[in-house]
């Protein structure tokens, strides 16, 4: 009963039946019209012949474009509707205004960070050209001072997290994609609560759709005085943009420290009740000039929903005696879908088409289009040694059928393709060459690429490189099975036909 109760009271599914029901009264109203009136029923067929015309020539992902021109030549006129009710991205034009404003503008990058990055490309010329590229691009500098520290589980990541927000003496600032009640988030909680009784200035951004089973997570956040805002908060209205959701993981103290990776604040990020066996994640903590560019992540966001305009200098730590600790550049970036570059995919491009050696990729999903498939089919075929390790215990049962609906490609052309056999592997790592690394949010699916709000973190002739090497290593040759090609083929054809079809949506999912 207490479960039946949760259920029929819980965010997610009162917005849902709401915006269901809504829908499905638009729908009767549509199909009556085109029905009953010959003349409405050919005006609507026209319009969604433009739609098509309107889709196909839109700069978005071709697979995403083809899905929803099926969806509108299957079911027409109602693909058409479907489309304008749930197929828009636009970004509301005020949060594209903000985030494009004074904290991410070309003021930030003086002329100190463009000498580091002559720097860097001096030392590593071969990788000149992608740093220029996500610098100029988004707006982030390439770093020295910074000491970065590696987080090779969810369980590493909490015991150090909690260490850092017991130092925190001025402002802890927290923005999580997924908080869920229970022992990780309570821990924190406990830690928020104490500094914020010594005068901490304690804020939590949290995306209200990831966070929508934790019905009293503003409570008790009200209640601790911790100043807490939900991101893109769901409404029962068909005009919804549920699509763009805050997939960013941030934790930042003093503007010090700040941790970024896969692990949200919910038990199965740390092995408490997880579904899917052995939860396996990954995130990097740097200390140093860095930790500013994370700050200045948040307070766009902080900012859009308060209207305040604080001075970004007030939240930077002056490490002007840390410079012993200088180690390699680092280049903490964000990518939003408020612009029309795919920040994510093209770093993951640029990291597999620069490659010379080997290319050792951790991601849960592997949902990809033809460009970053060619681009690993190319660099296993010029001798590249390329490894992907995806999970063998899936979180999302179909959009593991589209993952592995590119194995036997991928497999035909010399990538090796691995599964974590002791559960789901959550980590978004790539490294390369034993020369660059990428640590951060961005999954290798469309959602990632095209729909989210996303931060990652480039680590260049840094130690965080070397230590994700040996994760990545120690995931491939002692906790995941290969999937070899004879695998692949030996997919019983039905499974194989139901592949094919959940793959021609997969922009969608």
């Amino acid at each position: 009963m207490k479960t039946l109760l949760r259920l029929f009271t819980n965010k997610i599914f009162v917005v849902g039946l709401l915006v269901v029901t809504e829908f499905f009264l638009l729908l009767a109203l549509v199909w009556n019209l085109s029905i009953n009136y010959a003349v409405i029923y050919g005006v609507l067929m026209f319009l969604a012949i433009l739609l098509i015309i309107y889709i196909i020539n839109r700069n978005d992902n071709p697979v995403y474009r083809l899905a929803w021109t099926i969806i509108i030549l299957v079911f027409p006129p109602i693909g058409a509707v479907l489309y304008l009710v749930f197929g828009g991205k636009q970004v509301p034009k005020k949060l594209r205004e903000r985030i494009t404003d004074a904290y991410s503008n070309e003021s930030f990058l003086d002329i100190d960070y463009f000498q580091t990055l002559e720097e860097a490309g001096e030392k590593r010329p071969h990788w000149n050209r992608m740093l220029r590229y996500v610098m100029n691009t988004s707006h982030y500098p390439v770093l020295q001072n910074t000491k970065s520290t590696y987080l090779a589980s969810g369980e590493v990541k909490f015991e150090v997290m909690k260490e850092q927000l017991r130092q925190a003496k001025k402002f802890i600032f927290l923005e999580y994609f997924i908080i869920k009640d229970g022992v990780m988030w309570q821990g924190v909680l406990d830690i928020l609560r104490e500094k914020v009784k010594e005068g901490v200035d304690v804020r939590l951004l949290y995306d209200d759709w990831g966070c929508a089973l934790f019905a009293d997570l503003q409570e008790q956040c009200d209640e601790a005085g911790i100043r807490a805002i939900s991101f893109n908060p769901l409404v029962a209205r068909l005009a919804i943009q549920m699509n763009n959701r805050n997939h960013r993981k941030i934790c930042i103290v003093d503007g010090r420290s700040g941790i970024v990776g896969g692990m949200n604040l919910a038990d199965e990020y740390i092995n408490i009740g997880s579904k899917f066996g052995h939860w396996k994640d990954t995130a990097v903590m740097i200390e140093g000039d860095g930790v500013h560019s994370l700050t200045m992540m948040f307070l766009q966001f902080w900012r859009y929903y308060t209207e305040r305009i604080e001075d970004p200098i007030n939240f930077k730590y002056d490490f002007n005696h840390a410079h012993d600790q200088e180690t390699g550049y680092v280049l903490p970036f964000s990518d939003a879908p408020t612009d029309n570059v795919d920040m994510g995919l093209d770093a993951h491009m640029f990291m597999i088409n620069n490659a010379q050696h080997y290319v050792y990729i951790q991601t849960p999903y592997l949902i990809i289009g033809y460009e970053l498939i060619t681009a690993l089919k190319m660099a296993a075929r010029s001798g590249v040694d390329v490894r992907i390790v995806v999970p063998h215990i899936p979180d999302k049962k179909i959009v593991n059928q589209v993952t592995k609906s590119n194995y036997q490609e991928l497999l035909e052309n010399g990538v090796r393709i691995y599964e974590y056999e002791p559960g789901f592997v959550h980590s978004k790592t790539v490294v390369v060459d034993d020369e660059i690394a990428m640590v951060g949010t961005t999954n290798m699916d469309y959602r990632s690429y095209y729909l989210h709000y996303e931060c990652s973190i480039l680590f260049l002739n840094n130690d965080v490189v070397h230590q994700c090497y040996l994760d990545s290593m120690d995931t491939i040759e002692n906790k995941s099975i290969e999937i070899s090609l004879e695998d692949a083929l030996a997919v019983p054809a039905p499974v194989r036909l139901f592949r094919s079809i959940v793959r021609v949506f997969s922009g969608l999912m």
